[in-house]
């Protein structure tokens, strides 16, 4: 099936987010608190930001309270939407990042022929946001981006390497559902979407809540195939 008719396959998927965005929104902005330091996020920002022109156009998705990702990326001189399920999340981005637009909505809304069209975009984050949704579900999800982004778009994501599947863990107080990939295997489905990843960076991170176990936290810099 040709990239084009991707967007029929979500027809083959039950979309699952009960309680997700729900969960998100009673975490708020506890979710900086409990993640202070995101070298490897900045990082990746910083390659989007000098591998992009002034005033490119960015998609944040999964931007949270918008920090620091959708901050940084506005102060660098670029323009940036930023996507988030959470109502709250989306709340709180807008009043610490005015100078950027945010819209509540699902990835899902943005693939081809969904009921949300942004545009397209020079560049694309993803950063812990894809790990939220089931593993049948991320390749569908990737060639979304794949297809929001314009010939030759960069894309940053990050992911937790871990070999689950939609599981559910204790979070923040609240419960929610991840998924994610041994490196290997996310490098696969990377290409397979159309993707080249031209760096990589991996750190183990110990969240600030005794909740939340230490990750390995995995960031790809990657640029769209043609």
């Amino acid at each position: 099936m040709s990239r084009a008719n991707d967007g029929a396959d979500y027809g083959s998927l039950r979309l699952d987010r009960s309680g997700q965005a729900e969960a998100f929104d009673a975490i708020g902005d506890r979710y900086d608190e409990a993640f202070p330091h995101k070298e490897g996020q900045v990082g990746a920002g910083d390659w989007l930001i000098k591998a992009l022109d002034p005033g490119s156009r960015v998609l944040d998705l999964g931007c949270g309270t918008g920090v620091p990702t959708a901050r940084q990326l506005t102060d660098a001189g670029l323009e940036v939407v930023g996507v988030d399920l959470s109502r709250r999340m989306v709340e709180l981005a807008r009043e610490y990042v005015p100078a950027a637009t945010f819209h509540q909505l699902d990835l899902a809304d943005l693939r081809p022929g969904g009921p949300s069209d942004l545009g397209s975009f020079d560049g694309v984050a993803a950063f812990f946001s894809l790990l939220m949704l089931p593993r049948a579900e991320i390749p569908l999800a990737l060639r979304t981006i794949h297809h929001l982004l314009t010939p030759g778009g960069l894309f940053a994501l990050s992911m937790v390497e871990a070999h689950v599947d939609d599981f559910a863990i204790p979070f923040l107080g609240n419960t929610i559902r991840v998924s994610g990939y041994l490196l290997e295997d996310l490098h696969k489905i990377l290409d397979t979407a159309g993707f080249e990843i031209v760096k990589e960076s991996s750190y183990t991170y110990a969240p600030a809540v005794a909740d939340v176990p230490p990750e390995e936290q995995v960031f790809l810099c990657c640029r769209r195939r043609d």
